[in-house]
């Protein structure tokens, strides 16, 4: 799974609007949208938001990754968005977010959705990425953070 080319400064968002779980999710896949990656953005809503009904996606360290499957896109697409405040999000360890990854990925293909996941935990266990990541100022900058 190569993120450099899974994200790309349309896809990162560096000042998140919303103040709930449910805004934050509606501005992600805002940003899918814009960015040509998801055209039924009904039904996507709908995947992301009952896959938030089987258990919260807000993990630990400040991170959500909110994602979903559909049979509306092909490949796996994703996004990133940063709040300038915490946001709560039902998180594992009950700390509220600021970092938050959308994925969704076709039905049929279950492979690079749970590669995605991986990799993006394992690059955010890192409290110094994390960090870098908080103090970004622009989406290329975060694309270097990300590749580094």
């Amino acid at each position: 799974m190569n993120l450099k080319t899974l994200l790309t400064k349309d896809t990162i968002c560096l000042h998140l609007k919303g103040n709930d779980k449910e805004s934050i999710i509606n501005e992600l896949l805002d940003i899918l949208v814009a960015s040509g990656r998801i055209r039924d953005r009904e039904l996507v809503y709908s995947a992301v938001m009952e896959r938030e009904k089987k258990m919260s996606t807000g993990m630990k360290h400040g991170i959500a990754i909110p994602h979903g499957k559909t049979g509306t896109i092909q490949d796996l697409v994703a996004c990133i968005g940063i709040s300038d405040k915490p946001v709560d999000f039902d998180s594992l360890d009950g700390d509220p977010c600021r970092i938050f990854i959308m994925t969704l990925s076709p039905l049929e293909k279950t492979g690079p959705h749970l590669q995605f996941l991986a990799e993006i935990s394992l690059l955010f266990k890192s409290a110094e990425k994390r960090a870098e990541i908080l103090k970004a100022t622009s989406p290329e900058e975060v694309l270097k953070i990300l590749a580094d």
